[in-house]
């Protein structure tokens, strides 16, 4: 879905909807999700520290995957509101994490990114490495001018995500997430936890991106199928 945009001078074009497209780096494939990547999807999401620190589901099942790949996930890019990549190794092709945008904002050209790294590619700069280039890719193609990251409290491997590509800390907001803590008879109770807010702008990344300049920079084509 396109809209056109009257400016009150310039009659300036937007979309508001992301368009369907696929991201590289030098080790990484940025893409929509299919179906053959439920398995890898489900081994991912019923991992502790995803459980811990997410809303998803758990346990989190077959029929939960096949909820995200089918409805959830294209839905978020069909009405506007973000957009969702199954991020794989350039090589494998095996299903690395996932990075989603949500609760865009088309007038304001900001967007709020989350991300996941499955057990097996942590560690190894994957998460950041990933969301520089969805950053670059927003900032330099989609002129956006904002990307915000909310991050546990005590999630500091996200945390360091957030710092790796430039975000800047901007605040708490207190008691404003549900995590999960594992109990000692192996289940999970609710607790409650504040998120850090961090904001990345254009101007942010400067510098950082050169990281992937260095590393063979991205690109961008459409319909990646």
């Amino acid at each position: 879905m396109l809209c056109i945009y009257d400016g009150l001078r310039h009659g300036a074009r937007m979309t508001t909807t992301f368009p369907d497209v696929s991201i590289s780096t030098e080790r990484l494939v940025l893409r929509p999700y299919e179906l053959a990547d439920i398995p890898a999807h489900i081994e991912m999401m019923n991992d502790e520290m995803v459980t811990a620190w997410t809303s998803v589901p758990h346990p989190y099942t077959h029929k939960d995957a096949e909820v995200w790949v089918r409805r959830i996930a294209p839905n978020e890019r069909r009405t506007g509101r973000g957009i969702a990549f199954a991020v794989h190794e350039f090589l494998t092709q095996r299903l690395v994490g996932v990075v989603r945008l949500r609760s865009t904002n088309w007038r304001a050209l900001a967007t709020e990114a989350a991300y996941v790294t499955a057990p097996w590619a942590r560690g190894e700069g994957y998460a950041t490495e990933a969301m520089l280039a969805v950053a670059q890719w927003l900032f330099r193609d989609l002129r956006f001018e904002r990307i915000e990251v909310r991050t546990p409290a005590d999630n500091t491997a996200s945390q360091q995500v957030a710092q790796k590509i430039g975000c800047i800390s901007e605040g708490v907001l207190r008691n404003a997430w549900i995590a999960r803590s594992q109990t000692e008879d192996g289940g999970w109770t609710d607790i409650r936890t504040d998120l850090i807010v961090w904001g990345l702008l254009p101007e942010d990344l400067e510098g950082i991106g050169d990281q992937m300049a260095d590393a063979g920079g991205y690109s961008s084509y459409p319909d990646w199928r």
